[in-house]
């Protein structure tokens, strides 16, 4: 399966068009709140593990602020968005001259997602900030995920943040924060949101149709981390059956561990498997900084330092992979002869 659509997993709803939201009610009602006040941030950084609704969250508060431009009369609460609004269906459409969605772009010669958003797409920040609002409303720029921004783009954008213009708007997605210039995180109000409880998962998941069955569902939640993206990449991309295969190569040795490894090597290289490859990578290195945490808290220091060790070198091996683009079938086989060596 593919991650054509600008980054939306299949079986998703892209978050311009999403209505409804689960497990953040808290972070609407601050959101709401702030806004009527009329006293709320020129710049909210929206905080929080990938795939728990923070592009919804940003897209539903930028509907109730351009559905309401005069806080002192909108409501207390950011209610789901009218499919048949005005308001909503430009935005749905992008053809909303109020606001601004960044994320990375689409490269025209090979089709695919870039790896960064670029400083050519903050220029269109620039751009959108310097068009008179035919309305003279706000003017709401969304960047998903700031984490992708290249060190040129970020710089591009703190620029604007320290100088925003009126009525502007900026809501920062980052499942990172840590990663970002210390400046920008400065200039945003920071906005935290935690990954979703069970049931605002099995309502998320309900809403999309995804139909786990029971006997699945508890691996699929306790997998997925609160996360409704990691719920479709175990259900939809086959990441299910990549951690299984990935524990029975760990418990195996000799001719059964090689047949395994390049099974699972040939899995993660085939066409379109780039969300699927994303998610093992991910998943590996979460299970190597684990072991390594583990050891450490056992005493077995040698054997900690041996996964940091490893899990430093998995990293720096994939990222000479991406910028070389070497043959990523060879590159998984190292890594996984390295990681159970």
């Amino acid at each position: 399966m593919s991650e054509e659509r600008h980054g939306v997993l299949d079986g998703a709803i892209a978050p311009a068009v999403n209505t409804r939201l689960f497990g953040h009610e808290a972070a609407e009602e601050f959101l709401a709140r702030t806004y009527r006040s009329g006293k709320g941030h020129h710049a909210i950084l929206i905080e929080g593990p990938e795939g728990i609704g923070k592009a919804t969250l940003a897209f539903r508060f930028a509907n109730h602020v351009l559905s309401h431009p005069d806080p002192a009369t909108a409501p207390e609460r950011i209610a789901d968005p009218e499919a048949g609004s005005i308001v909503s269906r430009q935005i749905a459409s992008g053809a909303s001259h109020n606001l601004l969605y960044l994320s990375r772009p689409v490269d025209e010669k090979t089709g695919k997602v870039r790896s960064a958003i670029t400083v050519d797409e903050v220029r269109r920040a620039g751009h959108f900030f310097s068009q008179t609002s035919g309305t003279g409303s706000w003017r709401i720029v969304i960047i998903d995920p700031a984490d992708d921004l290249n060190r040129n783009a970020a710089n591009a954008i703190l620029k604007i943040l320290e100088e925003p213009p009126k009525r502007a708007m900026f809501l920062v997605l980052s499942h990172a924060p840590g990663k970002l210039l210390p400046t920008i995180r400065s200039r945003c109000l920071p906005l935290k949101l935690s990954a979703l409880s069970e049931a605002a998962m099995r309502k998320a998941l309900g809403q999309l149709g995804l139909a786990i069955p029971e006997d699945q569902a508890g691996t699929v939640l306790s997998l997925s981390k609160g996360s409704v993206a990691q719920a479709l990449k175990l259900a939809n991309y086959g990441g299910a059956d990549i951690i299984e295969a990935f524990r029975k190569l760990l418990g195996e040795q000799g001719p059964a561990a090689r047949k395994t490894m390049y099974k699972l090597a040939e899995a993660l290289s085939a066409k379109d498997s780039d969300v699927t490859f994303g998610f093992f990578t991910e998943h590996l290195g979460e299970f190597l900084m684990e072991q390594a945490r583990t050891a450490a808290l056992s005493g077995e220091l040698a054997r900690a330092e041996h996964y940091a060790r490893l899990s430093s070198s998995v990293t720096e091996q994939l990222g000479i992979a991406s910028a070389y683009n070497l043959e990523r079938k060879q590159t998984i086989l190292d890594i996984l002869a390295a990681v159970t060596a």
